[in-house]
């Protein structure tokens, strides 16, 4: 995730921020933009609008007006505008959640919050890389659910388009439990997202998009059992035997999907990781018995940009630095994979499959004469009687 700039005042502001605090602007994300920008509330041109202050007096300057998200104004929780001619009261993050957990208790309005804020670095992420937003380009939806007692366990999964995350998995203590009984090196809420993204784009880009036969020459045949699969894979517990060489997590080993899925995420933790480093235009210096070998970040949304092989070389360096930064505060490593063999290659398909997909013409839109109502966000305690974790 890159950092971004007040564009009234030119400070270092964030994603996640709401306010400048040199300038005192308010700040809001743009999607259709892909920028932080700063806002004037503009009462005078209707209700609850907003103006984009940023290049006021240059040729860059578009006074652009914005609502902001209905999640920001009822709850605080999002920092997503919306087009004034969009007529969604949720911005286009929000609108893609369906389904949420019962708010009036307070630890699930923590919960869901924290989801959403990871959510929204999925949707930067899928946008600047061409697939999310785009007309003709549906977006997975999102259910985010809590285990009621006596009920069923919410199982994180995808099915048919919807992601459902139990939001259990926002808690620290539950999802490093989680963790350590499964035998993780890394959990996390951006990386569930990203992971369960995966599953939908498989669908999308692989399924519907006549790349079977090309996946299944690398990944393998997906029309194994699944269940039986996953069934198998945790029937061997800690012995998953010599899966690094093929794979980039021991779980990937367990089935095609999930060998797509995470490899899929760790494509998007690559990318996001560069992006960040070039943001602060990072270079390292890895000292080695034969001279110091260095590397300077570029970023990967550059144009040209960076090609598979140059962004992997990037990545070795930073990771290094990155885990020894986090060694040091005495906490276990941020990044801990070690890519080889197979796994390269893997991730060299979905790097090929992304480009090829992003440069490809996007469909025309037809415009009805009149927009269509956004459905609400819908508020259950308890959305589903069972889910089963089906990719």
């Amino acid at each position: 995730m890159r950092v971004f700039n007040c564009d009234h005042c030119g400070h270092l502001v964030f994603f996640d921020s709401v306010q400048c605090v040199h300038c005192g602007s308010a700040l809001a994300f743009l999607p259709d933009a892909l920028t932080m920008a700063a806002l004037a509330p503009a009462p005078q041109d209707g209700a609850g609008l907003w103006r984009r202050m940023g290049g006021r007096g240059t040729a860059q300057y578009s006074g652009r007006l914005y609502r902001l998200c209905h999640n920001h104004t009822e709850h605080q929780a999002c920092n997503f505008a919306v087009p004034a001619n969009d007529y969604a009261e949720y911005c286009v993050s929000c609108r893609q959640t369906r389904v949420l957990p019962d708010l009036s208790e307070v630890a699930n309005r923590g919960r869901w919050m924290q989801i959403e804020a990871a959510k929204r670095r999925l949707f930067y992420t899928l946008a600047r890389l061409g697939l999310e937003p785009a007309p003709g380009r549906p977006g997975p939806v999102f259910e985010f659910l809590a285990d009621l007692p006596g009920g069923p366990s919410i199982m994180t999964g995808h099915m048919s388009g919807t992601i459902t995350l139990n939001v259990a998995e926002a808690d620290d203590d539950e999802r490093a439990r989680r963790r350590i009984a499964l035998g993780e090196p890394y959990r996390t809420l951006i990386g569930h997202l990203r992971h369960e993204s995966g599953h939908f784009y498989w669908d999308q880009l692989v399924r519907d998009g006549g790349r079977l036969e090309a996946f299944r020459s690398v990944f393998g045949d997906e029309r194994q059992d699944y269940a039986a699969a996953l069934d198998a894979h945790y029937a061997k517990g800690g012995d998953l035997g010599d899966w690094a060489e093929h794979h980039v997590s021991a779980y990937a080993a367990a089935h095609p999907w999930e060998d797509w899925a995470e490899t899929w995420a760790h494509y998007l933790h690559m990318i996001d990781l560069l992006e960040t480093s070039a943001s602060y235009a990072t270079e390292i210096t890895v000292p080695g018995i034969y001279g110091p070998q260095r590397s300077s970040a570029k970023d990967p949304f550059n144009k040209p940009a960076p090609d598979f092989n140059t962004m992997l070389l990037q990545l070795v360096p930073l990771t290094l630095l990155l885990n020894s930064l986090t060694r040091s505060l005495g906490q276990p490593d941020a990044y801990p994979f070690a890519l080889a063999g197979e796994a390269l290659e893997k991730l060299r398909f979905v790097h090929d499959m992304v480009r090829d997909v992003a440069n490809r013409p996007v469909a025309p839109v037809v415009t009805a004469p009149a927009p269509a109502p956004v459905p609400k966000l819908v508020a259950k305690k308890n959305s589903k009687q069972s889910f089963k974790d089906v990719r």
